[in-house]
């Protein structure tokens, strides 16, 4: 057991030494702050700023990989940024208690307001893609293209009941074990069979660092939610793909098809990769990232 612990920390401390080189920053955003990071190629040819949205058990430190190949190495002097969400990292949380995907889109807009990005390419993975689709629909002009990883549908279609039982279930467990138990306890879900020791440390290590209120936000986020609905209103407006993990048992491969139906959106699944398949397959989804900027 202590070796298994001994090999953790090694792995986690690996990555955190790869993630020191994208210092976290801060902004003022509207009335919040926002905490992200960030990576440029100064190299080559502009190209427009990419921006990368995290789940609800992570945040922008888990994007270290993609940091590394689509900003430091892309040779297209491009920006790679990732937020952490209202409520995570160091973050102002959004103002309600149960607050809906467009909370959090405005927050968003004023982000990219304040670091001068008036259009970008935008990635959300998980309930990140909650989040940026309702930016997409909210302000259309601003996405040249919105690729989803694993989306999250959220629950707001479905019936009271069911809203409630979904939150209620997520919010009595993280009463219950605390942003490190959680990361116990769900992230080895994150992952297929086929992932690293080191790929399950850093998403272990990820979310064991979630702020308990903002989780707990993201909880009624994904209650009220309907990215179907707000996949509709994108639709002529707003290219789209959407991509999942072969082994994703969280958002399965059907689930997300049927988002990418909605959306009108290309669809394709990444073998060998569960739901944190960007952490697991780096180098598939970094390419797969890759071509859809190219494209947009």
């Amino acid at each position: 057991m202590n070796q298994a612990i001994d090999t953790a920390a090694s792995s986690a401390a690996a990555l955190e030494t790869r993630l020191a080189r994208f210092a976290l920053r801060d902004v003022r955003a509207g009335e919040a702050r926002v905490s992200y990071r960030e990576a440029i190629d100064e190299s080559g040819q502009a190209a427009l700023p990419l921006v990368l949205l995290h789940g609800i058990g992570s945040g922008a430190a888990s994007w270290v990989q993609q940091f590394e190949a689509l900003g430091e190495a892309s040779g297209r002097s491009r920006r790679v940024l990732a937020w952490d969400a209202p409520g995570y990292g160091a973050s102002t949380p959004v103002a309600s208690a149960s607050p809906v995907a467009a909370d959090y889109a405005r927050v968003l807009a004023d982000w990219l307001d304040a670091l001068d990005i008036a259009r970008c390419v935008l990635v959300g993975h998980s309930l990140g893609a909650i989040i940026a689709g309702a930016f997409a629909a909210a302000y259309p002009a601003r996405v040249s293209g919105l690729l989803l990883l694993s989306p999250a549908g959220g629950y707001g279609a479905a019936d009271a009941a069911v809203r409630e039982e979904k939150r209620d279930a997520r919010l009595a467990m993280l009463a219950e074990l605390g942003p490190q138990g959680l990361a116990e306890k769900r992230s080895a879900n994150m992952l297929s069979p086929h992932a690293s020791a080191q790929a399950r440390d850093w998403v272990r290590w990820n979310m064991s660092r979630v702020v308990p209120h903002g989780y707990a936000q993201a909880t009624h986020l994904l209650a009220n939610a309907d990215l179907a609905a707000d996949l509709a209103r994108c639709v002529g407006k707003v290219p789209m793909a959407v991509a999942v993990g072969a082994e994703d048992t969280i958002t399965p491969p059907p689930a997300c098809e049927r988002l990418a139906q909605i959306a009108q959106a290309p669809f394709q699944t990444v073998p060998r990769a569960g739901h944190a398949g960007y952490i697991e397959r780096p180098d598939a989804y970094s390419a797969l990232i890759d071509t859809f900027c190219l494209a947009h």
